[in-house]
């Protein structure tokens, strides 16, 4: 069973369960989680069965809401923490997760004195609100985006940052359906993405399902294509902004920017004003996510590595903003010097996120 046919949803609420998307098993097998609970909710965000930083934010949103679930003699209040923090404590990167833990929690200081089913109900209405409102700032970022793309245009992306990534429609890839939905015809070069091949299990996916021409790269073909002149844009995601507008997006981003500016070829980043943290300064604020070498020493279950040699996974790297072009919210597109143009576009979203101590 998937999600309602007018959107594709990769997690969405049904009834007192989240059904989501394992991402772990695309493109050969679709297979769909029921999770109820927080602990579950933590282990398929930590898993990585739920990826993307606005996903990532959703799907802890409802983990924080089926919190009333356990432990019925334990006061509220110790439950919502206790999830709180299991959930805070799956990924350090993307802001997201922590922007809506805040707002969660915001959520259960009004209603704490309630009772435990009318508090779960408050807060699974609020979660419902994270979701909608994500798939309608991401709907506005393609129609921003768009106009930044020409006709007939090749674009590079990275990663994966569509639909799979967001509660719908997507960020990078929303820039590209916004073009496509105005007329313009776009392909795309999707680089792989390593080490879970991200960009080849699930970009082009996703694009192939949209009948939007998309072609797969190896991540050390970026600067061949992009000194070659077709590809007139790269398109991004972000899993946190700082306020100087250096980006942590998916390892291998930086190469690709400063690939990019060498050739000429505009950098854009894609994102919801949810990511972007006005309180880290700069990107050497930004925690890395390092998991475990393991991870890019096998692949599907098969090692691609001798046996006793180690590896290091560095999940994100940092793309200083001087070699982005522009970053495109659901605010509006943001132009250098990004310190004053973030700042108004958080403003404008009445917005002022940072992690939690």
């Amino acid at each position: 069973m998937g999600p309602p046919a007018e959107l594709f949803r990769p997690l969405y609420r049904e009834g007192e369960v989240l059904r989501l998307l394992d991402q772990r098993l695309l493109p050969a097998r679709e297979v769909w989680l029921t999770l109820s609970k927080p602990p579950e909710i933590a282990l398929a965000i930590r898993d990585m069965a739920v990826r993307g930083a606005p996903a990532i934010g959703v799907a802890a949103a409802y983990g924080a809401a089926f919190s009333m679930r356990s432990g019925a003699t334990t006061p509220p209040a110790e439950r919502f923490e206790t999830a709180r923090h299991l959930l805070a404590a799956t990924r350090p990167t993307a802001v997201n997760l922590f922007a809506a833990l805040d707002r969660m929690a915001r959520r259960f200081a009004e209603i704490a004195a309630s009772d435990s089913g009318e508090i779960e109900r408050a807060l699974v209405a609020e979660a419902d609100a994270i979701a909608a409102e994500d798939i309608e700032a991401c709907r506005r970022i393609g129609r921003y985006g768009a106009e930044l793309l020409a006709p007939d245009s090749l674009v590079m992306t990275h990663c994966n940052a569509g639909a799979l990534a967001t509660a719908g429609y997507g960020t990078a890839l929303g820039v590209i359906r916004g073009a496509v939905e105005a007329g313009k015809s776009i392909r795309v070069l999707a680089c792989e993405t390593r080490p879970y091949l991200q960009g080849a299990r699930l970009t082009a996916w996703e694009l192939a399902r949209d009948r939007i021409p998309v072609e797969i790269i190896t991540d050390s073909m970026g600067g061949h294509f992009l000194s070659g002149g077709e590809v007139r844009a790269v398109v991004v995601g972000a899993d946190r902004i700082a306020a100087n507008g250096d980006t942590a997006n998916k390892i291998g981003t930086y190469s690709l920017a400063v690939l990019a500016k060498e050739n000429g070829v505009p950098f854009y980043v894609a994102a919801p004003t949810t990511t972007v943290d006005l309180q880290c300064p700069d990107g050497s604020r930004i925690p890395i996510e390092e998991r475990a070498g393991a991870e890019v020493l096998s692949f599907g279950g098969h090692a691609i590595g001798p046996d006793g040699v180690s590896a290091r996974y560095a999940a994100f790297d940092v793309t200083p903003a001087r070699y982005i072009t522009s970053i495109v919210t659901d605010r509006g597109i943001c132009r250098p010097p990004f310190l004053e143009s973030l700042a108004r576009a958080m403003a404008s979203a009445g917005k002022n996120h940072r992690r939690p101590d």
